[in-house]
């Protein structure tokens, strides 16, 4: 595959196609619009965000959930929409203040979808040709995830239960007299006892099955999932993904963490068949000792395919696509020889082909997989593809990049053009202007080609120099590529007047599994040397970067990376800012709830292997911080602990190193409330300013 160097080098047309569409949007703006500004932070918090696509039976319509943010009630919420996969009939399903989700369609075209308008979330079921919605489920807990037998014979949702309950209103009872209970301490006798943002109180994500007739629950929640010790989805980030009904109705597959006592420091997540009948216990499929995931059967059931890693306690190993006769054929792996870790993947109509999301270069296309031989072939580049789906003889999916958030787009199976088929955003980015942005790449570490984007400011004047943000992602396993993020979004510092680079570092996903895994017990060299090398090749090719007024940034592992450069490349930037960065990678170990992540990472824990601990620790490089730092971080990080940024800022406060803490008390790893998402921008950027003077090429000062 050709590499791609910058936008005017792409082979597909897509990147002109989304210029000609921006001005066709501007040309059609409404009279009413308010004058164009540049990008900010109350654009990027305010974009409608549309996700999760679900194709009707009749292959003509497609629903999908469309998030608004309502800023005076510093909340976001959900609705239906619906649009023709021709891209005409768009309109909105539902206008309840409440929030509606997880559309699924029912085999006679009525859809279902989760809501909480009740004051629990339930199921509730609409026709789509008129008709009010209706309630169909009312249980005692809230359900989390929705998913509809083929057949529409069962209905299968998760709740969270105590596993030695015998029924609902056990669970029930049981938080009640909990909270009734005068005392409030509670007793852990094993890992996890919090997880990401959450403390445990003994419950389970469970999986139940209704039975259904003429669209209405004909019978009680089964658990078909009773007395596994184990939450299907996984959490905190699993969904209706990880589960399927077989294509005949009568069972379901889906993946469960396979740990025991270990569950903290394993990554062991396997597939299990249940009947929905519930007549034997679930039945393992997958013996590997990595991760199993994403179950997807072909239109005939007769092959399931699946994700798997191959590595255990090694949650960036690469996702290969496995296929399995069903129901106790042989296994093959099919993407073995495909240096790609796969994503999202659906059957096309016959089955014979396998449409895949894969990470690529700093980008995320869709691919076909031949399923006899494996062949790969890129069908949609240029941003990053998400949620594809089939709908008769087309390809459905949503696509973002780093101007332009998610819209969904259909391209016919064998060839063919591709078609718009919504544009949520279209006044606002008719307003808002944004910064055009470029690929390039530059020889890093062992003279490897590394890559990169820069993101110039959004009123963009060739004769001018611009201060620079430089961003460095998470991970540290990620990828700073062409998408459209909504908390670290390149573009709230080109609307600001700056100029945004980005590196992917060696660590960084998408260039092939070896380069993901280089990373290993090696966090403060290549990647350092990588963001070093990146920066002069930047600054060498764009005379408009003002190298003497930069300013890194980053968080988790990008917030690791700034504590390790203020101790290893002090003299570089006028200033940094940390997001829920490590300090001392020894007690980050002792206090994160997911031990796998650092035992992977530093091949050991610190008292089998302490040296790969110390090694890079930012914490004994303190005596060289000299550069003003902004420390932020969220009092519900439970992988990286509040004590981390704690520590930063004693640190640098005792060192009289200029610096701030921005605390939330209500965030988690990510910052996520609109409000607070508006308060982070603005205080981060004002830490720009007050270092690198404000954001409009004004000349150079002294450094700091």
């Amino acid at each position: 595959m050709a590499h791609r160097q910058n936008w005017s080098q792409i082979r597909s047309p897509h990147r002109f196609i989304w210029c000609g569409l921006f001005v066709v949007a501007l040309l059609l703006a409404p009279s009413g619009l308010a004058e164009s500004h540049a990008f900010t932070a109350e654009d990027l918090v305010t974009m409608a965000r549309i996700s999760d696509p679900q194709v009707a039976p009749d292959g003509h319509r497609i629903a999908y959930v469309l998030r608004t943010t309502d800023l005076e009630a510093n909340r976001g919420r959900t609705d239906l929409w619906l649009v023709g996969t021709d891209g005409s009939g768009e309109r909105r399903l539902t206008t309840h203040p409440a929030s509606d989700s997880s559309p699924r369609f029912g085999p006679d075209g009525t859809l279902f979808f989760l809501s909480n308008r009740s004051g629990s979330s339930q199921v509730w079921q609409m026709p789509l040709d008129g008709g009010e919605a209706q309630q169909i489920t009312d249980l005692p807990l809230d359900v989390g995830s929705l998913i509809l037998a083929p057949d529409g014979r069962y209905l299968a949702v998760t709740l969270e239960v105590f596993v030695d309950c015998e029924d609902l209103e056990c669970t029930v009872k049981r938080l009640a007299d909990v909270a009734a209970e005068p005392a409030s301490g509670r007793i852990y006798e094993r890992l996890f006892f919090r997880h990401w943002d959450t403390w445990k109180d003994g419950r389970r994500s469970h999986l139940f099955v209704l039975p259904l007739a003429a669209g209405r629950v004909a019978g009680s929640a089964l658990d078909v999932t009773a007395g596994m010790d184990a939450d299907v989805p996984s959490k905190p980030f699993g969904g209706a993904e990880e589960i399927t009904f077989t294509r005949d109705g009568k069972g379901l597959v889906f993946a469960a963490r396979d740990a025991g006592v270990g569950e903290s420091w394993s990554t062991d997540f396997n597939l299990y068949h249940a009947p929905v009948d519930g007549s034997v216990p679930p039945r393992r499929l997958t013996p590997n000792p990595a991760w199993d995931t994403h179950p997807v059967f072909s239109p005939d059931g007769k092959t399931l395919a699946y994700l798997a890693m191959q590595r255990a306690s090694f949650e960036a190993d690469r996702f290969r696509v496995v296929l399995r006769g069903w129901p106790d054929g042989e296994e093959r792996v099919l993407t073995e020889s495909w240096d790609r870790s796969v994503g999202d993947l659906v059957f096309g109509p016959d089955g014979k082909t396998l449409y895949v999301t894969a990470g690529d270069t700093g980008e995320v296309p869709l691919f076909e997989v031949d399923v006899d031989t494996g062949e790969v072939r890129e069908l949609v580049d240029g941003g990053h593809v998400r949620s594809p789906r089939v709908a008769s003889d087309l390809l459905i999916y949503g696509r973002d990049d780093l101007r332009t958030p998610v819209d969904l787009f259909a391209r016919p199976l064998e060839g063919g053009v591709e078609r718009r088929l919504t544009e949520a955003n279209r006044e606002r980015l008719a307003a808002a202007l944004t910064g055009e942005y470029e690929q390039f790449s530059f020889a890093g570490w062992n003279d490897e080609t590394v890559y990169g984007y820069v993101v110039k400011p959004a009123e963009f004047d060739p004769a001018k120099r611009y201060p620079i943000a430089f961003l460095v992602h998470g991970g540290p396993q990620g990828s700073f590529g062409n998408d459209f993020h909504y908390r670290w979004n390149p573009q709230a510092y080109a609307g600001a007047g700056y100029a945004a680079v980005m590196i992917d570092f060696h660590g960084s996903t998408g260039y092939g599994q070896a380069f993901t895994d280089s990373i290993r017990d090696d966090w403060g060299g290549k990647p350092l040397e990588d963001l070093q090398k990146g920066l002069e090749a930047a600054l060498g090719r764009y005379p408009w970067l003002d190298g003497d007024r930069a300013c890194a940034l980053g968080a988790s592992y990008g917030g690791y990376m700034m504590n390790w450069i203020a101790g290893n490349w002090p003299d570089r930037f006028r200033c940094l800012v940390n997001h829920d960065g490590i300090f001392d990678s020894r007690s980050m170990y002792f206090s994160t709830e997911e031990l796998w992540f650092p035992e992977w990472e530093m091949r050991g824990t610190p008292w089998t292997n302490p040296e790969s601990y110390e090694r890079h620790n930012p914490v004994l490089f303190v005596d060289q911080w000299k550069t003003p730092m902004l420390v932020v971080h969220g009092a519900l990080d439970f992988r990286v602990l509040e004590s981390q940024g704690f520590q930063t800022f004693t640190a640098l406060q005792r060192r009289g190193v200029p610096s701030q803490l921005l605390y939330f008390p209500d965030e988690n790893h990510f910052v996520l409330k609109p409000k607070n998402s508006l308060q982070w921008h603005a205080t981060v950027l004002g830490w720009l300013d007050r270092w690198l003077g404000e954001g409009d090429s004004q000349s150079s000062g002294p450094k700091p």
